[in-house]
């Protein structure tokens, strides 16, 4: 491990003091309401809320992430996530206004307002510890667990000193300043972020050569390189059929739908649904979702998949890291500690900016969920269930003490999890199958709030069998024998059962209930005013939008293979470029009108 220089420390310490500064500066006004403590007052430009949220998605565990999927599945991985700009684009173009629409405090206030009775209530209680405190802690808890990967190998730091360091410093400012603070530390550390990650993506394709000299050639003509950089599942090999459906077609036929995971929520919703609100109006809310989109998938990730590819020449296995950090604990050395690895490499002065860009990432990621899952514990259990008259003052400090309790929980949590993939495999199993609801409750009538809850549970539930009971009772064997190994691995296949079992169980118990009362969802039609006749129009834009992001994302990276030396690689790229220019182009035109 190479020791931090003077000017390395000095950089990271003025780093953390500017963003206790913004917390401290937004305090004052966090401190008026709770609809200013969480919301910022409904007062958030489209750029801010934007930039905010892709500052918050770009957390110091998704590089891990990238680089643990390119290091194992190839660039073609990333489908895993890519394919979830369908439903990020989905909720532009017909959801983003119904939210603003509904002005609600928190989008767990969405249950009282289409459903009625005592269902929807407990709906509303549960979802707020469910989602604010439980599956909060785990995200944030992976976030963390790259928090431990970082300090290891950049600080030398034990998993426990780690956190206690890097929750300390969030803490401050998270509970300080609100959402205000938030969304303005968030636009200044996404910029220092962009470039810590684009600075790190050009030293490690130096670090590829003899004495620092590698290029973009000689790392995409490397054996370990060459057959990582498809774009797509190469049709080819003895698993090929198995890896196509597994990393391209089940992301992008099933699983964007079917799903829920944090930032992707189908339909909107978590910390994207809060910034909606915090919009000045729905064209805020609309043009906010729409930035986050692009800087989302087309400008960021590919920074992370250079690294991610030079990392396999500089670490080609994880014996190669466990010999480059014999100190490090051997259950937190996977193949997603090597872009911390390669952050490490970085010389004086360049390792203190990435590493403060790594901490800006992880604490805009941890106070977004802070501020978001306190909103929930606060307005949706809080005050609707234990105080209703609780003042603005004290809503505000029950939100600070919600914000510690989850930090001590996040804590607990990081040390036991593994590596960034089995996490974010997890949040997707548990989220199987229950999307649909979320797309469809807007405007089928006949959803009801025992569909929203069946769905929950039994999505659960089938999650914990897969985790723990497949084995024993012989179903993880069947799954990875004959044909079925042949069209889907073990993962894939619990993904679809999952989805199958909790889709079935759900419509069933939807047919078997009683609709909601004519009055509630008159009364919903009346606010929300979703209507059937502009989702043709809002599809339509959906798919322009993602030949437009897509095009951009694959355009740039076919930019970054014929600077590499890829034959015709400028050729595509200018192309796709283009596609994506006029794609925009028809988008804007579709959008005004």
């Amino acid at each position: 491990m190479k020791p931090l220089s003077t000017l390395d420390i000095c950089i990271i310490v003025a780093f953390l003091a500017s963003v206790v500064v913004i917390g401290a500066w937004a305090a004052k006004r966090a401190s008026k309401s709770a609809e200013d403590f969480f919301l910022s007052g409904r007062s958030m430009p489209w750029w801010l809320l934007g930039v905010s949220m892709v500052a918050c998605t770009f957390s110091c565990d998704t590089p891990n992430l990238v680089t643990d999927i390119v290091r194992t599945q190839g660039v073609a991985g990333n489908w895993a996530w890519w394919a979830f700009l369908l439903t990020g684009m989905l909720t532009v173009f017909v959801y983003a206004k119904l939210w603003r629409r509904s002005e609600l405090a928190t989008d767990l206030g969405f249950y009282e307002i289409r459903y009625a009775g005592a269902p929807a209530r407990a709906l509303r209680g549960f979802r707020a510890v469910y989602l604010g405190l439980v599956f909060n802690v785990v995200i944030m808890g992976t976030v963390s667990l790259a928090a431990i990967k970082i300090g290891a190998a950049i600080f030398g730091l034990s998993p426990v000193a780690t956190l206690a360091i890097a929750l300390a410093a969030v803490g401050v400012y998270a509970t300080l300043g609100g959402l205000t603070g938030s969304i303005w530390a968030d636009f200044y550390q996404y910029a220092m972020a962009m470039v810590g990650a684009v600075a790190a993506a050009w030293f490690a394709v130096k670090m590829c050569g003899p004495d620092g000299t590698g290029t973009l050639a000689g790392l995409f003509k490397h054996p370990a390189v060459a057959g990582k950089m498809h774009l797509f599942p190469a049709m080819s090999g003895p698993d090929w059929k198995s890896t196509l459906m597994t990393i391209f077609i089940l992301p992008v036929a099933v699983q964007w739908w079917a799903t829920w995971y944090p930032g992707a929520e189908p339909g909107g919703g978590g910390y994207i649904a809060q910034r909606m609100l915090s919009a000045k109006d729905e064209k805020n809310a609309v043009g906010a979702v729409m930035l986050f989109n692009f800087l989302h998938y087309a400008l960021r990730s590919w920074p992370w998949l250079v690294v991610a590819l030079a990392s396999l020449v500089v670490f080609p296995d994880i014996s190669d890291l466990r010999a480059a950090f014999p100190d490090a604990a051997e259950q937190f050395v996977k193949h997603d500690m090597a872009y911390p690895a390669m952050i490490s490499r970085l010389p004086s002065g360049w390792l203190g900016l990435v590493a403060a860009s790594l901490i800006a990432a992880y604490m805009s990621t941890i106070a977004t969920h802070l501020n978001w899952g306190s909103s929930y514990l606060v307005q949706d259990f809080y005050v609707r269930f234990i105080n209703k008259k609780a003042s603005p003052r004290n809503q505000v400090l029950v939100g600070r003490i919600c914000m510690l309790l989850l930090l001590l929980g996040c804590a607990g949590m990081a040390l036991v999890l593994q590596n960034a993939k089995g996490g974010f495999d997890l949040i997707l199993q548990v989220g199987a199958g229950t999307g649909l609801i979320y797309i469809l409750r807007w405007f089928w009538h006949r959803l009801n709030a025992w569909s929203e809850i069946s769905a929950m549970v039994i999505s659960f539930l089938v999650a914990c069998f897969f985790q723990w009971g497949a084995g024993p009772c012989g179903l993880t064997g069947w799954l990875e024998s004959g044909w079925r190994a042949e069209w889907l691995n073990l993962s894939a296949w619990k993904l679809v059962l999952g989805v199958l079992v909790t889709t079935v169980g759900w419509l069933a118990v939807t047919f078997l209930t009683p609709p909601e009362p004519k009055a509630i969802l008159d009364a919903f039609d009346a606010k929300i005013k979703a209507d059937l006749r502009v989702l043709p129009r809002g599809v339509l834009c959906m798919a322009l939008g993602c030949l437009a992001v897509w095009s951009c994302l694959f355009g740039c990276g076919y930019l970054i293979y014929g600077a590499g030396g890829m034959a015709n690689g400028g050729l595509y790229g200018a192309g796709l470029l283009a596609v994506s220019a006029v794609s925009t182009a028809i988008l804007m035109r579709l959008v005004r009108n």
